[in-house]
């Protein structure tokens, strides 16, 4: 299963762009980062993950790297990168960074040797056709911008060229097999870069785009496994205390297959995952089922989760989200109480669980402009709302100097405020996470099983290890009887639970575990 470390890690997703400026350039830093450990401490996660930071022309935020090895001026240099890992682990926080080995941008070296005409030691690092008038076998391509007689890759945007780790079936002369000299260059070529922040203090890393690297694979991806797998051994042998989550969402073949420790539940239309938070871009309106009285349905979420659990759940971790930077915050349709019925759900599930920047106190998602290819992840992306001052605490500089507008809003939710408020969401969250810490059946891979999922008269009720588990989302009272409930008393409520005689009743919105 990985690092043990992971068993009790709840992580905190950070934005670098947006979470605090420390030079009031308008754009947050590493510095910024350092400054607000201590907050991410006392929110009880012990683990970070941090988008990007790498050299980049910022035409898809930090992830058309540049330099894998240099960190972007406008957050600081290499050395405040390993003084963030310092101090991090002085407080007990591990730190993944964001990697992007599918492609780099078109400003990368790499790339500008490639596209040369005279062959060199890099004319094979990205996917090429040998004839610039050729296609891209119907994948997306460029051609006629090199002096390279060549149409080469996009895996993504424009200008995020497609490196080369071979094709699972060659069918053309100038694609590349898997165990090509040049495949195999750029498979080492990533191992560098991540044994470089390695050794440098980094505890592992989120894989963009995991499942892109070999291309025509097949249905189970079984050509990218085998370079992850290969690439889980090197980890094993040489950094065992290192972590990997994967951007696949497939837990079948990323935990089962490619070996990564960890894999991210997606918000992915119509997924379990879905039903939960945004069911809203369907016919019919919003259903979701944290929506009080939406008309939600638990057993849409378990169809799509419960075989994925029990197939991978020997191999890995499903990592949950509260929200990500590339999917609408939970805010924008839900409330303050709905919210933290949600979160409760999120955090005593199996698994590795993320907290997005700002979602603990219930950021908005903002209608804005696109900005560094954001588009319409733009809107969850603003800065983190710290207190009632300028800029809402975030930077100093003047507000039309910004890397994106704060909340204006008189409402706007901000740290301060809710601190010392005791029926925050802040302070709800902040509860939640110390329960999951405190009792071992509820951290990542204590058993999982569902007691009750008929919700006419009774709550969802689940099982985690010997613990008891109920969420009702709905404004109607319910009641739930069991033998599970013998002997167990509440540790643990959101809303006036109650057990009385092997009898739990459930008020309206509320949630209550019992050990």
């Amino acid at each position: 299963m990985g690092p043990k470390w992971l068993k009790d890690a709840v992580f905190y997703e950070i934005y670098p762009q947006s979470f605090q400026d420390s030079n009031d350039d308008g754009i947050g830093d590493l510095q910024g980062i350092i400054r607000r450990l201590d907050y991410v401490s006392e929110l009880g996660c012990n683990a970070l993950w941090i988008n990007p930071c790498f050299d980049s022309p910022f035409m898809d935020a930090g992830y058309d790297v540049r330099d894998y090895k240099q960190v972007a001026p406008r957050y600081g240099t290499n050395g405040d990168l390993i003084q963030l890992f310092e101090e991090a682990h002085r407080r007990g926080i591990h730190v993944l960074l964001d990697l992007v080995p599918g492609h780099t941008s078109d400003q990368h070296p790499w790339f500008k040797e490639s596209a040369k005409a005279d062959p060199n030691e890099y004319s094979a690092r990205y996917v090429w056709t040998d004839e610039a008038l050729w296609g891209m076998e119907g994948r997306p391509y460029i051609a006629g911008m090199t002096e390279r007689s060549g149409a080469y890759m996009l895996n993504f945007f424009a200008s995020q060229p497609a490196l080369n780790y071979g094709w699972l079936h060659v069918t053309k002369h100038w694609m590349s097999a898997m165990d090509s000299p040049e495949a195999l260059a750029t498979r080492e070529a990533i191992k560098d870069v991540m044994r470089f922040w390695l050794d440098a203090g980094c505890d592992g890393f989120r894989v963009d785009m995991a499942d892109s690297l070999v291309k025509n694979d097949d249905e189970r991806k079984s050509g990218t496994a085998a370079i992850w797998r290969d690439i889980r051994a090197m980890m094993d042998d040489e950094y065992p205390n290192a972590a990997l989550v994967s951007e696949w969402s497939n837990p079948v073949l990323a935990l089962c297959d490619a070996g990564f420790h960890m894999d991210f539940y997606l918000d992915h239309q119509c997924n379990g995952y879905n039903t939960l938070l945004r069911d809203y871009e369907t016919e019919g309106g919003d259903h979701s089922y944290f929506r009080c009285d939406a008309g939600g349905d638990i057993k849409r979420f378990l169809q799509d989760y419960l075989p994925k659990y029990e197939q991978s759940r020997e191999s890995g971790y499903i990592s949950f989200i509260t929200c990500n930077h590339d999917t609408p915050r939970p805010a924008r349709t839900l409330s303050a109480a709905e919210l933290k019925l949600a979160y409760a759900f999120i955090l005593t599930m199996p698994g590795v669980p993320f907290i997005y920047y700002g979602d603990e106190i219930g950021m908005r998602y903002l209608d804005l402009r696109t900005k560094e290819g954001g588009y319409q992840r733009t809107g969850t992306r603003t800065p983190m709302q710290w207190e009632n001052s300028v800029n809402k605490g975030f930077s100093n500089a003047p507000s039309d100097q910004l890397y994106l507008p704060v909340d204006e809003s008189d409402d706007a939710p901000c740290v301060e405020e809710q601190l010392v408020d005791a029926d925050s969401l802040l302070s709800e969250t902040r509860r939640l996470v110390a329960l999951r810490h405190a009792y071992e059946d509820l951290q990542a891979d204590a058993p999982f099983a569902v007691v009750n999922d008929d919700e006419v008269e009774a709550p969802f009720v689940y099982r985690r290890g010997g613990m008891v588990l109920a969420v009702n989302p709905s404004s109607a009272e319910k009641r739930f009887e069991g033998d599970e409930l013998l002997g167990k008393e509440l540790v643990y409520q959101i809303g006036a639970a109650r057990v009385t005689d092997g009898c739990l009743t459930m008020p309206g919105q509320s949630f209550a575990v019992l050990a």
